[in-house]
C-alpha cells in the first residue's frame, strides 16, 4: 500500500473521529443548556422589599439613611434565606415566648426584647467559645453580678425564668444610663463601657450614628429583621401552620431543700427518665445536687399527658398566637 493511500485512510479516520467528538460535544452542550434552563426556571431568588417603617422598642430606625437601610437589608436577607435556622427559631418561639414575655412585662422591659434572646441563642441552651451560656448568653461574671448562681452543679444561666429576670435588670440599667432602648440593646452585645466610650469619643447620641465593632453594628438590625420575620412570616416566604409550631408543654413544680445524691435515680422515682429531668431543668449541671446549706430549689416536671402531641396542640392558647397571617394546608400558592 502506497504512502499516499495510507495518508488518505488516516485523514478520513481522523475526520471521522473529529466528527464523532464534535457531535458528542454538541449533545453535551445541548444537555447542559437544557439543564441550565431548568435551573433558571426552578431557582428564583428575589431581592426583598423593605418595609416603609421599622421600629424597635418604640424607637424608629432612620431608614432614610443609606447605611441604616442597607444594614437592615443585609440582616433581613441573611435570615430570610437562612431557611432552616430561621424556620427552627420561629417554631421554637411558640414554646418559649409565653414564658419570656410576662417576665419582660413585669420588669417594664419592651416586649421587642424577646427577639434579643432569639438572636443571642436561637432559644437554645448553647454555650459560646467565650463562655457565654443560656438563652440570654451571660458570661459567668455578669451572670453572678445579676444574681445567678453559677457552680459546677447549678448554673442558673440555663434557667429560663431566672436568666430572663437577670437580663431585665441588665437592660433596665443600660436604659437608665443611656435613655435609649436601642443603645441598651447594643450595650448588651458590647458592654456599657464601650458604648459610653464611643458616644463620648464620636460625639454621637444615637446607635445608628455610631461606628462600632461589626457584630455590634449588625446587632440591632438583626433583632429588627427577626421581628419582621416573626410578625409577618408569609411576606418573606415562611408558610407555617399552627400544628407545625412547637407547642408549650404543661408543667408542675416541686420545691426541695435537701440534696439529691443521684439524679437519674431521683428522676425514675418521679416517673420520668433522666433526659426529661435535664430537659426541664437544664440548670442542673451534674448528676447530683449537693445542698449542704439547705437552699430551696424548685424543680420543674412535665405534666401527665405531655407525650400526647395532639392534646398539646389542642391546648395552644390562640390569644398568644402571633402567626395570624399564616395559611392553612392546601392553600399554598401554585
Amino acid at each position: 500500500m502506497s504512502k499516499r493511500i495510507i495518508f488518505i485512510i488516516a485523514l478520513v479516520a481522523f475526520a471521522a473521529f473529529e466528527g464523532f467528538y464534535y457531535s458528542r460535544n454538541l449533545q453535551k452542550s445541548a444537555s447542559d443548556l437544557d439543564y441550565q434552563k431548568a435551573f433558571l426556571h426552578s431557582n428564583k431568588i428575589f431581592s426583598l422589599v423593605l418595609p416603609d417603617k421599622a421600629v424597635f422598642a418604640g424607637e424608629e430606625a432612620p431608614l432614610g439613611l443609606y447605611y441604616v437601610r442597607e444594614g437592615l437589608d443585609r440582616e433581613l436577607m441573611v435570615n430570610t434565606y437562612w431557611h432552616s435556622s430561621t424556620l427552627l427559631m420561629l417554631k421554637k418561639s411558640n414554646r418559649y415566648f409565653h414564658i419570656i414575655i410576662p417576665i419582660l412585662k413585669k420588669n417594664n422591659i419592651p416586649e421587642d426584647f424577646k427577639y434579643l434572646a432569639l438572636i443571642e441563642s436561637g432559644l437554645s441552651n448553647v454555650q459560646s467559645q467565650a463562655g457565654a451560656a443560656g438563652f440570654w448568653q451571660f458570661i459567668p461574671a455578669t451572670g453572678k453580678n445579676f444574681g445567678l448562681e453559677i457552680t459546677d452543679q447549678v448554673d442558673e444561666r440555663y434557667h429560663v425564668e431566672k436568666a430572663t429576670t437577670a437580663a431585665c435588670k441588665l437592660l433596665r440599667g443600660s436604659f437608665n444610663k443611656f435613655g435609649s432602648w436601642t443603645l441598651a440593646a447594643a450595650a448588651y452585645n458590647v458592654g456599657e463601657g464601650r458604648i459610653s466610650k464611643e458616644l463620648e469619643r464620636q460625639k454621637a447620641s444615637s446607635y445608628y450614628d455610631l461606628y462600632l465593632p461589626e457584630e455590634t453594628m449588625r446587632y440591632v438590625y438583626r433583632i429588627i429583621a427577626l421581628k419582621l420575620l416573626y410578625e409577618h412570616p408569609t411576606e418573606y416566604g415562611y408558610f407555617i401552620r399552627k400544628k407545625d409550631l412547637y407547642p408549650p408543654i404543661p408543667t408542675y413544680e416541686i420545691s426541695i431543700d435537701s440534696g439529691i445524691s443521684n439524679l437519674p435515680v431521683f428522676a425514675k422515682s418521679m416517673n420520668i427518665n433522666y433526659r426529661l429531668l435535664k430537659e426541664f431543668n437544664p440548670w442542673l449541671r451534674s448528676d447530683k445536687l449537693v445542698n449542704p446549706d439547705k437552699k430551696k430549689y424548685v424543680l420543674t416536671f412535665p405534666e401527665k399527658g405531655f407525650e400526647n402531641f395532639d392534646k398539646l396542640l389542642a391546648e395552644i392558647d390562640n390569644a398568644e398566637q402571633i402567626f395570624n397571617d399564616t395559611i392553612s394546608a392546601g392553600s399554598l400558592p401554585k
